[in-house]
């Protein structure tokens, strides 16, 4: 793939905002394993962090945008490439609405549950490292279509995993002996948790139909 002057500009903000998304969700990640450990105080850190990250995540985007509109890529690749940015831009969202209910809401979780929670945390939001393979094997263009297509799956099958973690982790929650609010407030937030790896795979979509497009 040849890339002119414009498209190295946008090629080096992608890059640029998947590292920051990374940055973003791992630390989100983290903030999550001290609040799950009682660390309260680092969690409160880390979540501030997550927040900072997140800004710098959409001022990245919005750099990135306004070169896409400024002519980089074909008509036809610009709306894609910045949809992809866009859908990414979500994971990233994501993270930080992690930490926003822990340390918002504050979840108290019996100790039985806890590792539970923290596996599928873990799951879910370690999905970031090979959603970022995939986006640069693709933006850099060093990447045959079957070779991002596997980084792809590796993300659907980690996506799958969380599935079945969510599963059972719900199944725990409702067998126990909770009151029927804590159980809601549990549920609520194992959801907030998997939307990270389902938004994760909505970006490989739209990753897959960007491909297509620039074999065009």
């Amino acid at each position: 793939m040849i890339f002119f002057k414009k498209e190295k500009e946008v090629i080096v903000l992608i890059i640029k905002h998947i590292e920051i998304v990374e940055d973003c969700v791992l630390s989100a990640a983290k903030a999550i394993d001290s609040y799950l450990k009682d660390d309260i105080d680092s969690a409160k850190r880390l979540a501030q962090q997550v927040d900072r990250i997140e800004t710098r995540a959409d001022l990245v985007r919005y750099e990135m945008r306004d070169k896409l509109y400024s002519g980089a890529y074909l008509p036809r690749l610009r709306e894609d490439i910045y949809k992809l940015v866009e859908s990414l831009d979500e994971v990233a969202d994501a993270g930080e609405a992690c930490c926003d209910f822990f340390l918002n809401q504050r979840p108290v979780f019996p100790d039985e549950l806890k590792p539970l929670f923290l596996e599928v945390s873990q799951e879910s939001l370690g999905i970031i490292k090979p959603l970022k393979a995939a986006i640069l094997c693709f933006i850099k263009g060093e990447c045959s279509t079957e070779v991002i297509r596997e980084h792809a799956k590796e993300v659907g099958l980690k996506e799958s995993e969380v599935d079945k973690i969510e599963w059972d982790l719900t199944k725990q929650i409702f067998i126990s002996t909770l009151d029927h609010s804590h159980k809601l407030h549990l549920r609520r937030c194992l959801e907030i948790i998997a939307l990270v790896s389902d938004l994760a795979e909505d970006v490989t979509d739209q990753l897959d139909l960007v491909t297509l497009k620039s074999m065009i």
